[in-house]
């Protein structure tokens, strides 16, 4: 159990600058998606809005973060022997002006420290990394993007690669760190690739998360801020697997991807494999109609696991040019064929989309359906996923579709 130490901060700005592909990079002015966070009359809150640029959030001073954190501690079990205290923010933890003051106050409490994403950007005396550890941090997530200063120079704006890098070595000797890259082709795809990948083995990395770049708005780039880079065609998704497995099958280090694939534990959706049959016996017969509606990626996931539940005859899925199901928004709805849909439609749970938009674009033909939101999330990602076992996915994928077969089987139901 992970308590967050929210250090707010603005992407762009507390970070050093914009790397160049990050996905904030570009946006404008938008109207608020639609969430599942909006009372049910009114399109828009913070969540869907000014939460999504995450705008707004300076930087907090550390006696609120500290004040924060000692809150929440009060209203959980002490005991617990996995609680952690994980410090994030919208800007880069390694920029926060107050991080090693922060983690002696946080190391007080006895509890071990994560250090949420950071790029090492904020590191101008790479020693910084032995006090923080000194102070209780054990675990670190670290965007290297490469192990080439030059690289990291150009790409991340990194004006202090060199300390950054050995910063990261630091922490590799002493913590857990999961390292982290936006694979982007042509730039860190090919040779300098495996010569991150070897120097993180060298150094004692724990684990790889490598994320496909995206650079359109059906990769995600919902903000109207595509393309991040113009002339970069981003990996296919295939593509990409087949280098998340090549990694993985290369080097002593625990590799995951996202949106595909961790090749140790089978996700995303560990049910969809033949192999995991004897857990879907354990789910609830279907026994409603519905149409489920996702991404393109976890469409063909889904009606896997939905033919191998023998319910393909009253489920169906429908896949929208989304890639990610939590980035669906109403245009990609209104870009769904209706005659395909039954009169129960399921969508995302975190879907941009308000439901009474939702219901009023999907019932446009005429047929008056019951929309409702599934479960927040049916499988994990790359960046959970490294730090589960198997056994640990498919007990959280059970859960999420014993729910999504409920939901089927009450608004689904036949009169």
């Amino acid at each position: 159990m992970q308590i967050i130490a929210d250090l707010g901060g603005i992407p762009g700005k507390d970070c050093r600058g914009f790397c160049r592909y990050c996905y904030f990079r570009k946006v404008g002015e938008f109207e608020p998606f639609g969430c599942r966070n909006c009372s049910p009359g009114r399109v828009g809150c913070e969540t869907c809005g000014s939460d999504v640029a995450e705008r707004g959030r300076e930087f907090l001073p550390p006696f609120l973060v500290m004040g924060n954190v000692q809150t929440t501690l009060m209203m959980r079990n002490l005991q617990d022997k996995d609680l952690k205290i994980n410090i994030s923010g919208g800007g880069d933890v390694s920029c926060y002006p107050h991080l090693e003051e922060l983690t002696a106050g946080l190391s007080e409490f006895g509890i071990p420290i994560h250090l949420g994403y950071t790029s090492g950007k904020g590191m101008d005396d790479p020693e910084l990394a032995s006090r923080l550890i000194g102070n209780g941090v054990d675990e670190v997530t670290f965007t290297v993007f490469s192990a080439n200063p030059l690289l990291r120079r150009e790409w991340m704006r990194d004006r202090n690669a060199e300390n950054a890098l050995e910063a990261l070595r630091i922490f590799c000797e002493s913590c857990e760190v999961h390292a982290a890259a936006v694979i982007i082709p042509g730039v860190n795809d090919g040779d300098d690739l495996l010569e991150t990948c070897s120097r993180l083995e060298e150094w004692g990395a724990t684990g790889f998360i490598m994320m496909r770049f995206a650079n359109y708005e059906h990769q995600g780039l919902i903000l109207g801020n595509e393309p991040i880079i113009e002339g970069i065609e981003p990996h296919t998704v295939q593509e990409f697997e087949d280098l998340v497995r090549m990694v993985d099958r290369d080097f002593n280090l625990r590799v995951t991807g996202t949106p595909v694939c961790d090749p140790e534990n089978g996700t995303p959706f560990v049910l969809a494999d033949d192999s995991s049959r004897e857990y879907l016996e354990i789910l609830p017969e279907i026994r409603g109609e519905a149409t489920i509606i996702t991404g393109s990626i976890a469409a063909p996931y889904i009606r896997r696991i939905i033919r191998n539940l023998g319910a393909d005859d009253m489920v169906n899925v429908v896949g929208v040019e989304k890639d990610i199901a939590c980035l669906i928004t109403r245009k990609d709805l209104e870009g769904v064929d209706l005659s395909e849909l039954k009169e129960t439609v399921i969508i995302p749970g975190r879907a941009f989309v308000h439901e009474m938009q939702a219901k009023e674009v999907l019932s446009r033909d005429g047929t008056d359906r019951i929309v409702i939101r599934g479960p927040e999330r049916l499988t994990v990602d790359g960046e959970m996923s490294g730090t589960l076992s198997q056994y640990d996915v498919i007990e959280r994928e059970m859960e999420a579709f014993y729910e999504l077969i409920q939901a089927i089987n009450f608004f689904g139901a036949s009169e």
